[in-house]
């Protein structure tokens, strides 16, 4: 069996009366992140993980924020394609580990459903899904809630 390593960081602003998603669900909050897409920060994340491991570019380089296509897009959408593409070179996801960092609101009572939305996209048990969030202990464009940001490290194998 060969393995691969994949590393993924995504950020984006926060802005009020924006819908904060994050790994596929809507979080209620006051602010939500901004981007061209859903702006799901942990997604993109993921998929620049995956897209890394399986030496592929970054998700920048297959959906760009400059094509109407994506505006708006559920990045459901994104990590779907990314997984199928991989599979396409023989690729599989075994597992992704990730870290939310934002200031508010809390994201653990979320994790759950995130792990449930995010498992059958990448084709792996919701155990395989590790997902934590944590402060920027009010440093920072994080910890002034300007932003927030997302770190995803996946291994993919094939036979």
């Amino acid at each position: 069996m060969r393995i691969r390593v994949g590393f993924g960081f995504d950020v984006h602003p926060l802005e009020e009366g924006r819908d904060l998603w994050l790994g596929g669900v809507k979080i209620p909050a006051t602010k939500g992140a901004t981007g061209h897409s859903d702006a799901d920060v942990l997604i993109h994340a993921i998929c620049d993980a995956i897209l890394g491991a399986a030496n592929l570019g970054d998700i920048g380089t297959h959906f760009q924020n400059t094509d109407p296509r994506w505006a708006g897009m559920d990045s459901k959408f994104f990590l779907k394609e990314v997984c199928r593409m991989i599979a396409a070179k023989g690729w599989k996801v075994e597992n992704v580990d990730c870290s939310i960092t934002l200031e508010a609101p809390k994201v653990k009572p979320h994790i759950p459903a995130m792990r449930q939305a995010l498992a059958p996209l990448m084709g792996v048990a919701e155990e395989d899904v590790s997902i934590k969030a944590t402060t920027n202990e009010k440093l920072g464009y994080v910890g002034r809630m300007e932003g927030l940001n997302a770190y995803a490290v996946v291994l993919i194998s094939r036979s």
